[in-house]
């Protein structure tokens, strides 16, 4: 069966979001234009054998599922009913398998339609097919708008800025048009192009061709800070997706040339994703000692630990929050347990189990829990949560405000970044000065 090389310490569903969370996703106009790369053959697969996805799915899950009583649910039973039914559409049949994996009692758990692992993927692998900008609609005159070109991109590569109207999309006017329509119009395959009619303030209307291309989506922020006359690194990685160790090692690189004295390594509001980013972020920190323990459901332990290949040994900040989940706990349990890091926000997310990601015959896809997962100290942080060092807790308003306007993360208008400041500053003062060899 086809299944993704990476394992997952999978981020939480919307359900477990918080509120701020739900009320920006739900509240968003901004389009990101691009193109799944996977295609899908859903209603032929369905045509030709319209049980063999079900079956599938169900194998995976017995095959494989961390609990080999299957939460008191008759599994072989569930495969009979499942199988026993008829079904006149992928819909129909999608709801009954659903139903069936509901019983696990398990939301990580999970099957996805064809359109829902395209987006996952897509996701996951850190990539898109398209010409890299993110659109809206002027909410005072409803134009279309450039809110963001991105970095290395082929809207970059033009010089498209945030705040350029878009006029015409390949000749059609975009007058009335929506978000969703516009980004239909744009997205398309790479090496193809299309044609915009732009107007930046009040010049004159210009035209752009773009090429679509495939576009690394950046998860890592850096910069250098000042502060009390050290210099600071601060990063921030948004999600743990195929491109993340990658710009992670760029950015510690880049902040070593720059000759930081330490770092705040911000994972606040980081949902997890896949486990070996995790992992090899990890060894960007730590020279030696463990990672993480993964135990399956025979009880077969995996113990995974650090390879002396860390870029950088100065001292660490690590800042967390409630929406900390997953992969991020992982990298923060292993930090803190050996020692690497001081941890300062509020109490993670608490999510210690792995899945793996299955793409099924139709394009359709099934994550399933295969691990339990424990800290290098053996803690089960599942519904738990890892508790930081120093605890810096900030109003629910106070966050929201914050990650509306992600200009000011990391900066002295973050009060908990500020408190992951003053305990670097003492570490930084704690740290043994080099000796110079004569």
């Amino acid at each position: 069966m086809p299944q993704f090389r990476h394992r997952f310490a999978l981020m939480p569903t919307i359900a477990a979001w918080s509120p701020a969370e739900k009320a920006l996703a739900l509240t968003s106009t901004l389009t990101l234009l691009g193109l799944p790369v996977l295609a899908t053959t859903a209603w032929a697969t369905w045509q030709d054998s319209p049980k063999t996805v079900l079956d599938e799915a169900w194998q995976i899950v017995n095959q494989s599922y961390v609990d080999p009583n299957f939460n008191q649910v008759d599994w072989a039973q569930e495969r009979q009913s499942l199988l026993g039914q008829q079904y006149s559409s992928p819909d129909e049949a999608y709801a009954s398998l659903k139903e069936m994996l509901a019983k696990l009692d398990d939301p990580y758990t999970r099957f996805m339609t064809p359109e829902e692992f395209q987006a996952f993927s897509s996701q996951t692998s850190g990539q898109l097919v398209g010409v890299g900008m993110r659109l809206a609609l002027d909410p005072d005159t409803q134009a279309l708008i450039v809110v963001q070109p991105i970095a290395d991109s082929p809207a970059m590569a033009a010089n498209i800025q945030p705040g350029d109207r878009i006029l015409q999309i390949n000749g059609t006017s975009t007058q009335d048009i929506t978000v969703e329509a516009a980004a239909g119009q744009i997205r398309g395959e790479a090496g193809t192009t299309v044609e915009l009619l732009l107007q930046r303030n009040d010049t004159a209307p210009f035209a752009v061709t773009l090429t679509r291309a495939r576009i690394d989506l950046p998860v890592v922020d850096m910069a250098l800070r000042e502060s009390e006359g050290q210099r600071i690194g601060y990063i921030r990685l948004g999600e743990f997706n195929a491109q993340s160790a990658d710009q992670m090692e760029r950015a510690i690189k880049s902040l070593e040339k720059q000759q930081v004295d330490g770092y705040v390594l911000d994972l606040r509001n980081n949902p997890g994703g896949i486990l070996d980013q995790a992992i090899a972020i990890a060894r960007m920190w730590l020279d030696e000692g463990a990672i993480v323990r993964t135990v399956d459901r025979a009880q077969q332990a995996e113990q995974i630990t650090a390879n002396h290949t860390a870029i950088t040994d100065k001292p660490l900040v690590v800042l967390v929050n409630g929406d900390s989940a997953s992969a991020s706990e992982v990298l923060t349990g292993a930090l803190q347990d050996d020692r690497r890091a001081t941890v300062v926000g509020t109490q993670t997310f608490g999510k210690a189990l792995v899945q793996s990601v299955n793409q099924l015959q139709d394009g359709s896809g099934l994550n399933v829990t295969i691990a339990h997962y424990y800290t290098p100290s053996g803690a089960d942080i599942n519904h738990k949560g890892i508790t930081p060092d120093v605890v810096s807790e900030s109003p629910e308003a106070a966050q929201r405000d914050l990650w509306t306007h992600p200009e000011r993360l990391g900066t002295e208008q973050d009060s908990q970044y500020v408190t992951a400041l003053d305990q670097l500053h003492q570490a930084i003062a704690a740290t043994p000065a080099p000796q110079a060899h004569l």
